[in-house]
């Protein structure tokens, strides 16, 4: 059983562990299904999308009409025009063949340029405001990659009442003090706010050695043993009221959702045991200063 804790304010109970739609990036249809087959098994319900993800939205459309009633749906729109983003959310719903969505997020908002157009006037957040109005989205959000999302997160929950954000957080990335510093800083607004932290990157190793690697359909190299990817969900878990968003690679996902069925309060590593984990496994973080 997978641990449910309220997400933010929105009065649902999600599972810890919430499916990353970026795992069905092509048309297949058996490779969906045995994802789908998954979340039923492990009472996962909660589901998070993004129109950019190629084909996800309509894998997961497919499944709607028979399982709507058992996920908390949520996308995400990257246009940063109200126009854009209205006409892509559109598209979304017609997609994901639904009437509305639990939560509208606007996707990887970081860059600054891009962030004040988003949050001005004609931006995208008034389509996301006018959704939520309209009955189309029930509940908003803001979403991150890099070393600047926590601080460019606190910025949107400044400008608006956002009720979920979504943040990378795995053990290498907290070993960079700037990032760890800026991290706790996010963390602890969203405690005082009650809103609900998405996590990302739990089982990232390191960058891929070789950009030619198609081993796994993450962009990183990912940690593959069980018993390390144990280690890495329990370390996020440990740290209250996060939710875990899955990797984006369907053949990881059973080992990601046997080790959150197991996490228990107090099974978690201790700093020491992590930091010899991270230098056995040759572990690094993925995003760097350089990168921004």
């Amino acid at each position: 059983m997978i641990e449910r804790i309220p997400f933010g304010a929105t009065g649902h109970e999600s599972t810890r562990t919430i499916f990353g739609g970026a795992a069905l990036w092509t048309n297949d249809t058996a490779r969906a299904d045995r994802a789908l087959d998954l979340l039923l098994e492990y009472d996962v319900n909660h589901i998070d999308t993004a129109a950019g993800y190629g084909e996800s939205e309509r894998m997961i459309g497919r499944w709607m009409g028979r399982y709507r009633d058992r996920f908390f749906l949520a996308t995400k729109t990257g246009d940063r025009t109200a126009e854009g983003a209205r006409e892509e959310f559109h598209r979304s719903l017609e997609r994901l063949r639904v009437d509305h969505v639990d939560l509208l997020q606007m996707h990887c908002l970081i860059d600054p340029e891009e962030w004040e157009t988003a949050m001005g006037p004609g931006g995208a957040l008034e389509a996301l405001i006018e959704a939520q109005e309209a009955g189309l989205a029930r509940f908003l959000g803001v979403t991150g990659h890099g070393l600047t999302a926590p601080a460019v997160h606190r910025e949107s929950l400044e400008r608006h009442p956002f009720d979920s954000i979504l943040v990378p957080y795995d053990a290498p990335l907290m070993q960079l003090p700037d990032y760890a510093a800026s991290f706790e800083e996010l963390y602890r607004l969203c405690q005082e706010r009650n809103v609900a932290m998405q996590t990302i990157k739990a089982i990232a190793r390191r960058l891929k050695e070789d950009e030619n690697d198609d081993t796994h359909t993450t962009w990183y190299e990912p940690l593959t043993a069980q018993e390390d990817i144990d280690r890495a969900v329990f370390w996020v878990f440990a740290r209250p009221g996060v939710f875990l968003n899955t990797a984006g690679d369907v053949d990881l996902l059973p080992r990601i959702l046997d080790a959150a069925s197991r996490y228990r309060l107090g099974t978690a590593p201790s700093d020491q045991e992590m930091a010899a984990w991270m230098t056995s496994r040759k572990m690094s973080p993925i995003f760097s200063p350089s990168d921004e």
